[in-house]
């Protein structure tokens, strides 16, 4: 990582430098048992530096933050794209913000709800999304926006009815990786294979739908299971994972499954039955850009002043990899294992298998935005705290400072990015999680807030949900039960 870190043994200090004590006395008083008591007492006094800024918003519900908002909303609840937020929340910020004009920007885009929201308002969007799985998500609801036909829609119900699939002939082979060999029935693959040979006949815009629609059953069919930071392989598939027997339930019958999704893509397509709920007005290919890549390579070469307002989620600093929790979809997209090692790496460091990435040299403009996360006290002893576990082997996974160390690091660089362009005092509404690790609650809120303060940004508030995040079994076993700040972060360009 670029920039000089603060030493580790500076804990004691950062800690006492904002007790203002007044006499030797009180100086010991305060003075931290243990690194950890160090942290916990710094963060307590940023916590009351933000007092006034923290928001509990009891509107925000889980599901109106996730995806589970979109689960009966047409077009929206196609592909269960888990790290999603809601359309219905991009709506109400949009409202509550006072934004129905401009351009709205979104530099993870994931299955493209914020962009396909605003479109829908009558806005245009773009958004960067690097995984494939994102990108076909978001050209197969632009393609149908714009170009499908009342033929096509018919032609898709013909599969939903009829599954041609299943008429003897020529099959395609399915490409499969590493970490998806055995994930589908014997009976499956094949019916895949003759589904995906069967499509090649249709035009063009049928074709991409049919092969979306597989796409968004994948797990369904499957002995697998997505679990955050990996697939989970059910008993029956004959893999080994870990000590505990896991079964996922019924898996779903191939033609069960593909038949039901068309018959649900088909049934959103049919205004009449969803008027209000449709991309309306439709949004032309002009309306939304998509920018295919790693925002880290994309943001600088966007034009400064050229946004009117960014809502995005970030990957969480939650060791999630959405490498091998989307592998089964990136593996019918041709993604091969160079390719899926490269994704990995050019992801914001979000999991343990991320190596550090020189920022400096990928932009030397970076270099406030670094010197940023190098100065700020409670990033540093939480980065110091840690590394400390590490060289006394007390992690359950030596990667943990790496990952969190670059998560912040390069969020750093995003903000400053997303602040260049940005116009003036427009908004970037921000929905994230705060973590924990080894015991250290790490306020994700605060210290990124913080950063965008140094970046050109004013922090006008953090809503807060109502209730906590919960953390892994782990943590509460050995550290117990922390509730965690689920937050959606307003701040306004300077």
């Amino acid at each position: 990582m670029n920039g000089t870190r603060h030493p580790g043994n500076g804990l004691v200090d950062q800690a006492t430098e904002i007790a203002d004590a007044d006499s030797a006395d009180a100086h010991a008083a305060v003075l931290p048992k243990s690194p950890l008591e160090g942290i916990c007492q710094l963060n307590a006094e940023f916590e009351r530096r933000y007092e006034d800024l923290f928001r509990v918003e009891n509107s925000l519900t889980r599901s109106l933050v996730s995806f589970q908002g979109n689960k009966h909303r047409a077009v929206y609840r196609w592909f269960k794209y888990k790290e999603a937020f809601s359309a219905g929340l991009v709506e109400r910020l949009l409202d509550q913000y006072g934004l129905s004009r401009g351009v709205l920007f979104d530099p993870f885009a994931g299955s493209g709800t914020a962009v396909f929201a605003a479109g829908a308002l009558g806005m245009r969007a773009e958004g960067i999304e690097l995984l494939p799985i994102g990108q076909c998500v978001i050209r197969t609801k632009q393609l149908i926006d714009s170009d499908i036909k009342p033929d096509d829609v018919q032609r898709l119900a013909v599969w939903s009815r009829m599954h041609p699939w299943t008429t003897p002939g020529p099959t395609r082979r399915v490409t499969e990786l590493r970490i998806t060999r055995g994930a589908y029935p014997a009976e499956t693959m094949a019916a895949m294979g003759r589904y995906l040979a069967a499509a090649e006949n249709e035009n063009e815009r049928v074709s991409a739908v049919l092969v979306f629609a597989l796409l968004c059953v994948l797990e369904a069919i499957s002995y697998t299971r997505k679990d955050g930071q990996y697939l989970r392989w059910d008993y029956r598939s004959g893999r080994r994972q870990g000590k505990k027997t896991f079964d996922k339930g019924p898996i779903v019958q191939f033609d069960k499954a593909v038949s039901d999704k068309l018959a649900q893509i088909v049934t959103d397509l049919r205004v009449g039955e969803f008027p209000n709920e449709l991309f309306a007005p439709t949004p032309s290919r002009a309306d939304i850009v998509l920018y295919p890549g790693s925002c880290l390579q994309i943001l600088p070469k966007l034009p400064a002043g050229s946004y009117d307002c960014i809502i995005t989620s970030p990957p969480y600093c939650n060791r999630y990899d959405y490498t091998r929790t989307y592998a089964l979809e990136l593996a019918l997209l041709g993604v091969d294992e160079a390719a899926l090692a490269t994704l990995r790496q050019d992801m914001l460091t979000c999991t343990v298998e991320n190596r550090a990435k020189d920022l400096l040299a990928l932009n030397p403009k970076w270099q406030p935005a670094t010197a940023a996360a190098d100065e700020h006290p409670l990033l540093q002893a939480i980065l110091a705290y840690l590394d400390n576990q590490k060289e006394m082997d007390l992690l359950n996974n030596t990667g943990i400072p790496r990952m969190v160390r670059g998560y912040f690091y390069e969020m750093a660089c995003v903000i400053a990015e997303c602040a260049r362009v940005l116009k003036p005092r427009a908004p970037l509404l921000m929905v994230n999680d705060n973590v924990r690790y080894a015991g250290a609650s790490i306020s994700v809120d605060i210290i990124l807030s913080e950063l965008a303060r140094d970046l050109g940004f004013d922090v006008e508030c953090v809503l807060v949900l109502p209730n906590g995040k919960g953390n892994s079994s782990q943590q509460m076993g050995a550290h117990g039960r922390d509730a965690l700040r689920k937050c959606v972060y307003v701040w306004r360009k300077r």
